[in-house]
């Protein structure tokens, strides 16, 4: 399949080289130059602008967040550039709110919406193991599905309105902040009464919470090791806060949310945006006035 992907970041780079392993053609377009040149010497195609992308009929989209998906893709004319029956498939975390002005000027285009975005790390997208939680047009999923299956170990459907996708993955994303913080409190309750918290969290993980997410996390934590960052802070404060506001759009109380959104604001106070958000240790740990163990 002809396709073009855009935005290679962490998780993009690795997305669109797993399109390519599978055998699709793929034209790409990158702010940054530097992963263009990586993925050329893999054999993709590289676009002088996004709207270049679109001329092969599908696109996949992979940006930091609203505001970056409105400066490629709107303003950077790639909806304008799609052909008659086109689909953009959208694997970022984006707020309710533009989900559903994107699916309104899709369909004003008479070009398809489909919203896939993704649960997993970095290293499941290099590894084609990511989980696509997609919603759109049930011929439009059907045609991409050959996409997801190169990147994900797993496509999770939720019917044909793409805004479902974008709240399952806000409400994922707000789990995952929920559970770094409990870790992180109860971490600095522990090491308050002198039990290390890698002891504590190899406990927890093998016990009561054996799952990847406080497995992946917990690790991290023991470690303290957040430095490349996974996820940073300034992506996971931006996501409590789109859970917060699609809270608000629907009458929906989050009182957590509000929780992990202030640790996170403190933690970006401290000047930690591009460690990973399981430093969220660190700042239950200064709340509570122990040592900072961070190794980083």
């Amino acid at each position: 399949m002809h396709v073009g992907f855009i935005g290679l970041g962490a998780m993009g780079q690795g997305m669109a080289a797993n399109l390519l392993s599978a055998g699709h053609t793929v034209t790409v377009w990158n702010r940054s130059q530097a992963p263009l040149d990586a993925l050329k010497s893999q054999g993709a195609h590289i676009a002088e602008t996004p709207a270049q992308v679109a001329s092969g009929g599908v696109v996949l989209s992979m940006l930091a967040d609203d505001a970056a998906v409105r400066a490629v893709l709107l303003d950077g004319g790639v909806l304008d550039a799609l052909p008659t029956g086109g689909v953009h498939v959208n694997h970022a975390t984006i707020s309710v709110r533009l989900a559903r002005e994107l699916s309104d000027l899709h369909t004003a285009r008479d070009v398809h919406y489909v919203a896939a975005p993704v649960f997993g790390r970095p290293d499941m997208a290099a590894a084609g193991k990511l989980h696509v939680v997609c919603a759109g047009d049930r011929n439009s999923l059907e045609r991409v599905q050959p996409l997801f299956d190169a990147v994900g170990q797993r496509t999770w459907p939720l019917g044909d309105d793409p805004v479902r996708a974008s709240v399952a993955k806000i409400a994922g994303n707000f789990m995952l902040a929920s559970a770094i913080e409990s870790m992180a409190e109860a971490s600095a309750l522990t090491r308050a009464h002198g039990i290390e918290a890698a002891d504590f969290l190899e406990i927890m993980t093998q016990t009561l919470f054996a799952a990847p997410a406080y497995q992946g996390y917990g690790k991290l934590i023991a470690e303290s090791r957040y430095e490349p960052a996974g996820f940073p802070v300034r992506l996971g404060f931006k996501d409590v806060g789109l859970a917060l506001e699609a809270g608000d759009d629907a009458r929906v109380p989050l009182p957590f949310a509000g929780v992990a959104r202030e640790a996170l604001l403190e933690a970006l106070a401290g000047g930690g945006g591009e460690r990973d958000w399981a430093s969220l240790a660190t700042v239950a740990a200064r709340r509570a006035n122990l040592d900072d163990r961070d190794k980083n």
